[in-house]
């Protein structure tokens, strides 16, 4: 057991009201799960104050709150400790109190717009194939070694967060990878942790609804790097024009992946269909279960990581020869008809492009290209003309639907991905509200030869409409088509 003193210990504090001497059962961040014993942190969050439950955890049984402002009346037998901000302290104050996880565990981060679920999935994949335990925490769902922890957020919270790292290492586990969005870098919710490596994979645009700006959103993903420790290693994307910048003051061990220029670990690639590719990297050459470019850069992350982690490079390259792609990320589903339905995570511009000129490459003029693509509700409108735009520009017919319209009316959002395109473009466009008849329409309008994009959701299994979760899976409304 633990007390408050020596959770708080060397942190800056404003005020101690009580015994610091009190041992803590437990870190809550949501008042309703306080517990006998438990420290209440009172985060200030974007549209709940913390501070404000304070007496809902006491009398549930906190028996210590870190906070920012004192409450008007203290209870007798509580400690606070008064700090100038929560979100500073409270990734230290977990991570101490979940017993420092990552001292035991290598901890590798990934960040960057698009590629962070693949790269951090397959580095998970690759290191169990090696035979070790190992964590992921991830977009699509946290793993301590096979054990499946449903994921709400990109990254968790930092006391959530350490309480997986904690059960990670206790259960033997070695080596953690980890998608750290920008949102987490802001927030400091990896505050506190050791990373013995990070890997940079590109910078679109992306949450300018959170950071309305890209210099702000670049920042946020810089700062990752700044703070990562000299033993640590970087592994970053020449290809993408933030890549040296991302590195520029880091202290760690600086290399570097390419598909277009001398590096650390350089990539070709040498033919590509929708079974696979064939890489040659550094030299040497893989068959990979993998499609498209973006697939090869991400690929080779993966190989510089592993070769960074202390690996042999031809086991890496054995092992990933036989990873299969990430669920709800470029997945290919064939028609009885002889068309192919490629499900994929594509919900940026830049994102969609990478998907849709693979497809482009790939069917080399021999079918046609129908998309199917929504976006979100409740987050960054100004991407959506835009998204319009690159599927117009890269498809022979676009069925323009809803996503996640969330609190928005779907028909908005469709108006607002209309408003990118010209007279010219609505040749190409029909809109259709409803997700699963837009679906069935682009299944029932394709020929052998051809091949359908639906994007936006990929792994998703559910449709969020007024703060209600529906069942709703992309790769099922396709086979029930088939």
């Amino acid at each position: 057991m633990v007390t408050i003193g020596e959770l708080i210990s060397g942190l800056k504090t404003l005020r101690t009201v009580g015994d610091t001497g009190v041992e803590v059962t437990d870190i809550q961040l949501d008042s309703r799960k306080a517990d006998k014993g438990c420290l209440f942190v009172a985060m200030r969050g974007t549209t709940v104050d913390g501070h404000q439950f304070i007496p809902k955890a006491i009398e549930l049984g906190a028996t210590s709150v870190l906070c920012e402002v004192l409450p008007d009346e203290t209870v007798s037998g509580v400690t606070y400790i008064q700090v100038p901000d929560c979100e500073d302290v409270v990734g230290t104050v977990a991570t101490r109190f979940f017993g420092n996880p990552t001292e035991k565990v290598k901890l590798v981060g990934v960040t960057g717009t698009n590629g962070k679920t693949t790269i951090a999935t397959l580095l998970y994949n690759m290191f169990r194939k090696f035979g070790y335990k190992a964590g992921l925490l991830s977009t699509v769902c946290n793993y301590i070694d096979g054990e499946p922890i449903p994921a709400d957020h990109t990254t968790p919270d930092a006391v959530t967060l350490n309480r997986l790292l904690g059960r990670m290492a206790d259960e033997g586990c070695k080596y953690v990878f980890m998608e750290c969005s920008s949102h987490a870098i802001v927030q400091k919710r990896i505050g506190g942790l050791k990373y013995a490596g990070g890997i940079f994979t590109n910078l679109t645009r992306d949450h300018l609804d959170y950071h309305k700006t890209v210099e702000n959103y670049l920042k946020a993903k810089k700062k990752f790097f700044d703070d990562l420790p000299k033993d640590a290693f970087v592994v970053t994307n020449l290809d993408d024009r933030n890549g040296l910048v991302m590195a520029q003051n880091t202290k760690a061990k600086v290399t570097t992946y390419s598909l277009r220029s001398m590096s650390d670990f350089k990539g070709r690639l040498l033919e590509s269909g929708f079974d696979g590719m064939l890489l040659e990297i550094n030299g040497r050459e893989v068959f990979l279960k993998f499609i498209g470019k973006f697939n090869a850069s991400n690929l080779l992350a993966v190989y510089g990581t592993a070769v960074n982690l202390g690996r042999d490079p031809m086991e890496v390259l054995t092992v990933m020869s036989t990873l299969v792609p990430v669920n709800g990320r470029f997945d290919a589903i064939r028609s009885p008809k002889g068309f192919t339905a490629i499900v994929d995570y594509a919900h940026t511009p830049d994102a969609l492009t990478n998907v849709l000129t693979t497809i482009v490459d790939v069917l080399d003029g021999k079918g046609q290209i129908i998309t199917v693509v929504g976006a979100g509700g409740n987050r960054d409108k100004g991407k959506r003309p835009l998204m319009a735009k690159e599927s117009v520009k890269y498809s022979d017919k676009v069925i323009i639907t809803s996503d996640n319209p969330r609190f928005e009316e779907p028909q908005d959002i469709i108006n607002d991905m209309l408003a990118g395109l010209t007279k010219e473009d609505m040749q190409k466009v029909i809109s259709i509200v409803d997700r699963r008849e837009a679906i069935r329409t682009a299944c029932m309008i394709a020929q052998a030869g051809d091949v359908i994009l639906v994007a936006g959701k990929g792994h998703e299994d559910y449709q969020e409409i007024k703060g209600v979760k529906h069942h709703f899976d992309d790769h099922e409304v396709i086979r029930e088509c088939f």
